[in-house]
């Protein structure tokens, strides 16, 4: 699915918790903390990623990952950003975005709660450090993107709705509280 240029209204969930209801699998949710990460220029940081047994299925994401043990979501977006980008130089700022999210990979289906952190960084100089096994078979490199690049883009970005999410960042600023984006579901 290519990222639409504006969010439409019924891409936002009322403010409040994510919800679930659209997952079926009824187990718990993995909590991760993702990095919306700007360099001075206000270009995004993506990832690219493909499916382990068909690179031919490759999509564009932001870093982050999973919470380990009694990790905050905040030390995991720091951790996440730093071994996924070997960035280290960063000012990690607010929630931007949260969403619940499912989808296939590696041979199983992962539900996520997804915190979407906003971070600067005038580090651009980017090389991964610390990819889990699955991450080695499973990324292929990384980019920055103008808010117009990532518009025009036909490749698929997650959160699909990423363009618009990331204009409206730019244009108004931070939410002042986090936005509940509508579920995912792949």
């Amino acid at each position: 699915m290519p990222p639409d240029s504006l969010t439409p209204p019924d891409a936002l969930a009322p403010a409040g918790e994510p919800t679930r209801d659209a997952l079926a699998s009824g187990g718990p949710l993995r909590k991760v903390a993702r990095v919306v990460l700007l360099d001075p220029r206000d270009r995004i940081l993506l990832l690219h990623g493909y499916e382990p047994g068909d690179p031919a299925d490759s999509w564009w994401f932001t870093p982050g990952g999973g919470l380990e043990g009694d990790e905050t979501r905040e030390a995991a977006a720091l951790r996440e950003l730093a071994e996924e980008t070997g960035i280290t130089e960063v000012e990690l700022g607010p929630v931007l975005w949260r969403r619940i999210c499912s989808f296939p990979f590696d041979g199983r289906r992962w539900d996520q709660d997804e915190w979407y952190y906003l971070a600067r960084t005038a580090q651009t100089a980017a090389s991964p450090r610390g990819l889990t096994e699955l991450e080695r078979r499973s990324v292929d490199g990384l980019r920055w993107w103008t808010s117009a690049e990532l518009s025009a883009a036909h490749e698929t970005v997650y959160p699909t709705r990423l363009a618009g999410l990331l204009r409206t960042l730019l244009d108004e600023g931070p939410p002042r509280t986090p936005v509940v984006l509508a579920p995912e579901i792949v």
